[in-house]
């Protein structure tokens, strides 16, 4: 019998002055980037945060402290990397990602399958295998002020792995 987990992840960021807005991996023309203190792109932080969730690793926070200057301004994929390592090292790999990012500004629409493809590369998955929904806030949290994501991952075991 195949084994499965599933992981659930959100982050949220504030809009804050002159910073890229990373969304996914990729760079979406903006006039704000998101605060925080790696690059704050709330989606993968969202992926990481799920794969590390589905194998019951300490969140990001906690791996990747914020206060910590060796993730000052980090590229988030490095996170995504290390919770995928983490993934492969319990026997497991990725079998769908669903994301949903929720925004009411920049829309979204031609820089979602950019997204997928990011995130597909970063997991060794198709792009097929991954989702990315965008979403606006109806006037809730975060409304204008920033952006929040959603993921959840499925995983699956690897072939040829046992489960103690």
């Amino acid at each position: 019998m195949s084994h499965m987990r599933v992981g659930l992840g959100y982050d949220s960021h504030r809009f804050e002055g002159k910073r890229p807005l990373k969304l996914g991996g990729v760079v979406i023309p903006f006039a704000r980037g998101l605060s925080g203190h790696s690059d704050a792109d709330v989606l993968l932080h969202a992926v990481a945060d799920a794969l590390l969730g589905a194998v019951g690793e300490p969140d990001l926070g906690e791996q990747f402290p914020p206060g910590d200057p060796r993730y000052r301004n980090a590229d988030s994929r490095t996170f995504v990397r290390a919770a995928y390592a983490a993934v492969r090292r319990g026997g497991w790999l990725v079998g769908n990602v669903d994301a949903t990012v929720i925004a009411d500004a920049p829309k979204l629409m031609g820089y979602k399958a950019k997204m997928r493809q990011a995130i597909s590369r970063l997991l060794d998955v198709r792009p097929g295998q991954v989702s990315v929904k965008a979403k606006t806030t109806e006037g809730f949290p975060p409304g204008t002020g920033g952006i929040a994501a959603q993921a959840v991952v499925l995983l699956k075991e690897a072939p040829g792995h046992r489960k103690r």
